[in-house]
């Protein structure tokens, strides 16, 4: 009977120390199931961001041409300037 009860009560550390690890892995795998989700959510976010600056780089393309079309502008100006005072004497 001794060795009986003996036997029982180092099989129970056996158990409760299976059981432990039983749950830190289970504890680890969704932890690691939480980070993935999350990282997916985050490339999606990132794909979208990366898409609408595709976008809004094609929109700005055009705004170093704006110097120049000032430029152009001013010199139309000046001439127009330039033949009205011509016209009016």
């Amino acid at each position: 009977m001794l060795t009986l009860a003996a036997q029982n009560s180092s099989n129970t550390g056996y158990f409760i120390g299976l059981l432990l690890g039983f749950v830190a892995v289970v504890a680890v795998v969704v932890l690691v199931a939480v980070i993935l989700t999350f990282a997916s959510r985050i490339a999606d976010q990132a794909q979208l961001a990366a898409e609408t600056l595709e976008g809004i780089r094609d929109s700005t393309d055009a705004l170093p041409e704006v110097n120049t079309l000032n430029d152009h502008a001013i010199a139309i100006l000046e001439g127009a300037k330039t033949a009205r005072g011509a016209l009016t004497g």
